[in-house]
């Protein structure tokens, strides 16, 4: 059952993405864990609620504000890693030369009415990021819609042709995402720049727990300089702190046996040794669950 659909949900353009997996001993009965396929902050209040024992988000910074209890989240929430899977990325805020901005701040101060392009899907964590990093700015989304701006809802990544065009043609002068990688090479050469966030800024939402970065120049040779930014990198698997052990443990040692079936984005399988520990294309701010930690170390991935 699980094969098929595994190959359904990888195929691009394929509008069916998430999945909800649910198991029990056989027969009737209440089921007794569930694993959520969801990549959002939704994710994170299911597993507070024990509606799902296992979830994934992108990235990883919503979890640490949620172990620490800043930001949108009112307490600590009990969260643990398992695992993260490298993806290394950035939050971009790319803007036209004809805007005149030369960083997040001159929003505010022009009162600049942007036409801003940002992902459809409400859910999605750019938009959880965005309303943290304005609020730290002292102006939200609903402000740049008052000052006469406006914010399109756009299917795809910022690099995909039809949104891409948008602000090439000018129909946008703004695109605010993620997937910096290959957005940043064409957005480039067309002209267009990428605000950096300022070091008082950068410092509050590093308080809260938020992983702040640089989008290197050494990686992209085209760019002026580095561009100080905040980080959108891995896909952590995690759970709730009070989730049984040895279903944690067992459930690492199934993700070991099938690293190789496991599609991410790069060649060959997956590269557990890691995956559980911290490093830039896979930032690990809270703590491993007891059950993952112990089967990391078994196997001298620790």
């Amino acid at each position: 059952m699980l094969e098929p659909l595994s190959e359904m949900v990888i195929a691009r353009g394929y509008p069916w993405h998430q999945a909800r997996i649910q198991i029990r001993t056989q027969g009737p009965g209440p089921w007794k864990y569930t694993i959520s396929g969801s990549d959002t902050p939704e994710a994170i209040y299911e597993v507070a609620r024990r509606e799902a024992d296992i979830a994934a988000i992108n990235p990883g910074s919503p979890l640490t504000l949620a172990y620490r209890g800043t930001g949108p989240f009112k307490e600590p929430i009990p969260v643990r890693a398992i695992t993260v899977i490298p993806s290394l990325d950035w939050l971009g805020f790319a803007v036209t030369p004809g805007t005149g901005l030369t960083s997040i701040a001159d929003i505010k101060a022009r009162k600049y009415p942007l036409r801003v392009s940002v992902r459809a899907q409400e859910n999605h964590s750019l938009h959880f990021f965005l309303n943290e990093i304005f609020k730290v700015y002292g102006f939200s989304v609903q402000d740049i819609v008052a000052w006469g701006g406006a914010i399109v809802r756009d299917v795809g990544m910022p690099f995909d042709a039809d949104r891409f065009a948008k602000i090439t043609n000018g129909t946008v002068e703004a695109i605010f995402d993620e997937a910096m990688t290959r957005f940043i090479p064409p957005a480039v050469e067309a002209g267009i720049r990428l605000l950096p966030i300022e070091a008082p800024q950068l410092k509050q939402l590093a308080d809260m727990g938020f992983r702040t970065s640089v989008i290197p120049k050494s990686m992209f040779p085209t760019l002026p300089a580095d561009i100080p930014a905040i980080d959108f990198s891995g896909w952590p698997v995690f759970t709730h702190a009070d989730v049984d052990e040895e279903f944690i443990y067992d459930y690492c040692r199934a993700l070991d046996a099938r690293r190789g079936n496991v599609a991410w984005e790069e060649p060959g399988p997956l590269p557990l040794e890691r995956m559980c520990k911290d490093t830039p294309e896979g930032p690990l701010d809270i703590p491993l669950h007891p059950g993952a930690e112990r089967y990391w170390r078994e196997v001298g991935y620790l």
